[in-house]
């Protein structure tokens, strides 16, 4: 039997005696039977990285192997629970889980109504859809998941069943439950990809508008500490139109995750009217857990995530933060004596982080499904340093880049997202989706950005020599610009009308901006109307508090807001200087 002969904190060396051993192997280490996996071989030799604490593990105790590889469970309740980075479930907070204990991720005793969708006799294949069971408010797909086909045998009928019940038998002999495995490491099978030209709609103005994600895609979220991102991903997790959200606590502060916990069960579901959790899987390996468990825990979201994905929903994962997942390669690289390169990271840290970007996507699965997985990872660079290495490999695989900028969050301006540094790859993507709301999307958004652009250069003088010194027609622009960041871009998480803002309201606020400007600018070519008095009107005021006081079923109240602003403006103009 294969015993242990090195111990280093999570990597442990254990000598191989007759054993044929694969990498990635699911491995039992010690007496406690410690969960690990073969991360590389070497003749008569296993390096296993072990995602339980190693404390009291002693040389010659001994090493089995489960001749698998580290795989999630996948079935009918993971909805509403919660699971650490190895897929062992937390609900009960309460009672800490011993080392090498062996928990079912699944409950095996709850029984499930199931309902077959194909009959006795019936020639299926792999990724056939032979039933559906319901799962709170979902149809969750029993999908036949065997590399053959055959004609069905036997198929349950329509009643309550537990999770291990045989529910389908082939001639052959082929059996299937309610229940699969499927190793994290290995994407899951899909037909073909498809143009992920349907936009994730978030409800925050600044990323819907400026800086769109398409179902399927990826973003990224660099910022430094206390800049909002734990803040902003839950939102995201709240009010992005996404069926399914998994969302990742991976090595964050243990406080950070207990708000996750206690708040999701708690926040109504702006899309069932139920409770948040009963659409959400939350996977928590926060900073105090074993370091090893930390790198598992993104692999296992995203394969909880394409199962759902793979039913035909579209699947929302949060990653917060890929930085500390970074951290435990760095560690466990060391530990396995490997070359590092820049800041200490394994040369792989460029791959691994593709790796896991890439099983994003709008697919059509294998059971002629369409469905999505977009994946959404918050970076922490130390000090804010966006060229350290993470940050950097992460924008090379992203495809929206939502920079959180520390002199916004100071001065109390969420969300905190630098509208100069941050891009979206995705606006020509989904801009037949946006005209389909609104003709003008594309121009009205080109038109909000060059505004940005054009104030953020004429800052530099304002904040030198103050915005009396710069010319009005310049002025103009910084106003304009001014409105823009406290109206649209600014948005109040924690405010019962301005926490949510759906197109056709995005659109509408950023058409009125545009009148305003343009009014101004008539105003002040037409009778050379200070800017001042431009600024100074009552109307201004009151669409500054309109976003916290029309609702978003009240959108046709901006009509009338609109025909003021262009009333007074017009009065303005008729009678200044009489």
């Amino acid at each position: 039997m294969a015993y242990i002969t090195y111990i280093s904190g999570p990597v442990v060396k254990a000598k191989l005696e007759k054993e044929k051993v694969n990498l990635y192997e699911l491995s039992y280490v010690g007496k406690d039977q410690l969960i690990g996996e073969v991360v590389e071989l070497k003749p008569k030799e296993a390096i296993i990285q072990v995602y339980e604490n190693t404390e009291g593990l002693k040389l010659k105790e001994p090493v089995t192997f489960s001749g698998s590889m580290l795989s999630a469970e996948l079935g009918a309740g993971l909805l509403g629970n919660v699971f650490d980075g190895i897929q062992r479930p937390l609900n009960k907070l309460t009672e800490t889980i011993k080392k090498g204990v062996k928990i079912p991720s699944l409950n095996r005793e709850k029984k499930w109504e199931f309902k077959p969708t194909v009959k006795k006799g019936e020639l299926i294949k792999k990724g056939k859809i032979i039933g559906e069971v319901l799962e709170g408010n979902f149809i969750h797909k029993i999908i036949f998941n065997e590399k053959k086909e055959g004609k069905i045998k036997f198929i349950a009928e329509k009643g309550k069943y537990k999770l291990e019940d045989i529910i389908l038998e082939l001639e052959d002999g082929t059996t299937q439950t309610l229940i699969q495995k499927h190793p994290v490491r290995i994407p899951r099978e899909i037909k073909k990809r498809i143009k992920p030209e349907i936009p994730l709609i978030t409800g925050q103005r600044i990323i819907d508008f400026l800086f769109p994600i398409s179902k399927g895609g990826t973003a990224s979220i660099p910022g430094g500490f206390g800049t909002g991102k734990t803040i902003l991903q839950q939102t995201l997790a709240k009010w992005s139109d996404a069926d399914i959200i998994v969302y990742i606590g991976c090595g964050e502060r243990g406080n950070e995750m207990t708000e996750v916990l206690e708040e999701f069960p708690q926040i109504e579901d702006p899309k069932t009217g139920k409770k948040l959790i009963e659409r959400t899987i939350l996977i928590a390996n926060t900073s105090d857990m074993p370091v090893s468990a930390r790198e598992s825990s993104i692999y296992m979201g995203i394969t909880i995530a394409e199962y759902y994905r793979d039913m035909g929903y579209h699947v929302a994962l949060m990653a917060d933060s890929t930085s500390r997942w970074a951290e435990a390669m760095r560690e466990i690289s060391g530990r396995l004596n490997e070359l590092p390169v820049e800041e200490g990271f394994p040369a792989y840290l460029s791959s691994k982080i593709g790796s896991v970007y890439e099983r994003a996507g709008f697919v059509e699965t294998i059971s002629n499904q369409k469905g999505s997985l977009s994946i959404i990872g918050a970076v922490s660079p130390p000090g804010g340093d966006f060229s350290e290495p993470v940050t950097r490999h992460t924008r090379k695989f992203t495809s929206a880049f939502w920079v959180l900028d520390k002199e916004l969050a100071n001065a109390r301006i969420y969300p905190a997202i630098n509208y100069t540094l941050s891009y979206s790859s995705y606006v020509d993507v989904v801009k037949d989706w946006w005209e389909q709301i609104d003709k003008e999307w594309y121009q009205l958004r080109k038109w909000l950005v060059l505004i940005l652009q054009e104030d953020d250069k004429l800052q530099r003088i304002v904040k030198l020599l103050g915005s009396e010194a710069i010319p009005e027609d310049q002025k103009l622009i910084v106003e304009t610009a001014n409105i823009i960041k406290e109206v649209f871009l600014q948005q109040n998480a924690f405010d019962p009308v301005d926490m949510y803002c759906p197109p056709e309201r995005q659109i509408k606020m950023a058409k009125i901006i545009k009148t305003i400007f343009e009014l101004w600018k008539k105003a002040f070519e037409t009778k050379n109307i200070p800017v001042k008095i431009l600024k100074s009107q009552k109307v201004i005021s009151e669409f500054i508090k309109s976003k916290f006081e029309i609702t978003n079923e009240e959108i046709k109240k901006y009509n009338e807001l609109e025909k003021k602003i262009i009333e007074t403006y017009e009065n303005l103009i008729s009678t200044y200087g009489e």
